[in-house]
Order: C-alpha cells, then structure tokens, then sequence
C-alpha cells in the first residue's frame, strides 16, 4: 500500500493527505478543540488570530477555528451522504432505463430531461422551503438534484455493455436478470461511477456552501464553511480573516477531490492509460 502511495505523483499525494486530514479533523472534532462552537464571549468579539484563538473569533466571539472545525464536519458529512445516496439512485434509475430499453427508456429518460431543464438552484430552494433549512431540507435538495449526471452515465454505460457476447450467453443460460445485472453489467461500470462521485462530493460541498452564503442553507448556530463566509462577508474590510480561513478551506478541499478525480479517471479510463 506504501509502495502504491509512492508511486502517485506528488501533486495526487498531497491531495491525498488533504483529503484524509480532513476526515480525520471532521471525525476527532471534540478532542481537536477546547471550545464548543457555540460558546460565546462577546468581550472578546472580532480578536485577532493569537495564541489562545488560532484563527481569531466572530462577532459573538465564538473561536473561528472551532467552528472551521465542527463546519468541516457538517459540510464533509452533507457531501459524502448525499453523494453516496445520488450514486445508488443514479445507478438503479440508470440501470433500469438502460437494460429495459424501448418506451421505459424512452420514458425514464425525458423525466431526466425536463428535470435538467430546471434551475438547480431554485429546485434547491423550493425543496429546501418545503423541508425545512436544517440538514434534512439540505440532504434532500442536494440529492433532488445531484442524481441527474449519475443516471445518464449509467444508462451509456449498459447500453454499451448488455450487448456484449457474455452477457447473451448469460441470457441463453437462463441466468435471471437480477443475477445478470448485479454480477456482470454493474461491476463493469464501476469506474465511470467512482469518478463521477470523486466529482460529486466538492460539487456538493460548493453547493452547500453557496446555499448556506445565500442565507437559505443550515440555519445557524450550526456551523459549515459556507455560514462562516457569509458571516464573516458581513465585515470583510475591516476583519478579512473571518472570510478567509473559511473561503482557503473550500477551495482546499475543492481542489483536492477534483484533482483525486482526474487522477482517477486517467487511471480507470482504459483510452487514457498510458498518455
């Protein structure tokens, strides 16, 4: 495993290590801390980075670098959930269009259609007034919206496989579809799929994060990156660090799992192996 580690590039390990020090901050995030990311002390609002507050404190000076914490792993939580539940929509939908074929294909795929048509951001919303703006209401209208990409790719990848001569000759046996589906069609598409949800999870993250920006996203005082910059926008120019540290965050981690993506496709993606 440390020889594979090695053998990536320099830029994919340190994205890596990113990666895995995020999740690792997200899960310790009550022994990384002494401060709970609701304790206030306004006496000490607005103070400066320092030894006793890293990152500085807010308005109600709540430590920042507690809350940068306790947000990662809220806005680490929401992307990963919702990718992972827009990636077992996408591939059923996906599968069932694709391996029915004729008018369920027809059907199923003009749905994706008029919804790609939509406006993700004011599908978002309306979900989001309609559940509520807690986690659940976020949860909801991420994944409303997340599992378009993954369905279509889905269905391009068994079209382009139930054709295949094993797959006929597991037909002529009398193999049930079911059987054909989970043993043979889904483990060949494996790959277009992981690096769809290596993509998913910042996008999800940005999402969040622009909703919670808006002032439509989680409802404070619970913490993500995306609350954070919008609070700290309120006073930009007379204290930068509050819209900083949590704006470097998100790009951070942005950066991170889209470089992880492209190296993942380049390595699954049997046209690009080698070049």
């Amino acid at each position: 495993m440390i020889a594979s580690f090695r053998a990536l590039k320099w830029p994919v390990q340190l994205c890596m290590l990113t990666v895995v020090g995020l999740g690792l901050v997200a899960i310790l995030a009550p022994w990384i801390t002494p401060y709970h990311f609701d304790s206030q002390n306004v006496l000490n609002s607005y103070a400066s980075p320092s030894a006793t507050h890293w990152f500085g404190t807010d308005a109600l000076g709540r430590d920042l670098f507690t809350r940068l914490v306790y947000g990662c792993r809220i806005s680490l939580s929401i992307a990963f959930l919702t990718a992972f539940t827009s990636l077992v929509i996408g591939v059923i939908y996906g599968t069932i269009s694709g391996y029915v074929g004729g008018w369920v294909d027809t059907l199923l795929m003009r749905f994706v259609d008029i919804l790609y048509t939509l406006p993700s951001l004011i599908v978002m919303i309306l979900v989001m007034l309609i559940f509520g703006r807690d986690l659940t209401g976020i949860f909801i209208a991420l994944t409303v919206t997340g599992w378009l990409g993954t369905a279509r790719i889905m269905r391009a990848q068994i079209l382009s496989w139930k054709g295949r001569p094993f797959v006929e000759a597991a037909r002529s046996i009398g193999i049930p579809h079911l059987r054909i589906i989970a043993l043979h069609l889904i483990p060949n598409c494996i790959a277009p799929i992981i690096v769809e949800l290596s993509y998913q999870i910042p996008t999800n993250i940005l999402a969040e994060a622009f909703l919670s920006f808006l002032g439509i996203g989680i409802r404070p005082p619970t913490p993500s990156w995306g609350i954070l910059a919008e609070e700290g926008w309120r006073s930009l120019r007379i204290y930068p660090h509050l819209t900083l540290f949590p704006g470097v965050l998100i790009f951070i981690t942005m950066l991170s799992f889209n470089v992880l993506g492209d190296d993942l496709r380049d390595r699954l993606d049997p046209f690009l192996k080698g070049k």
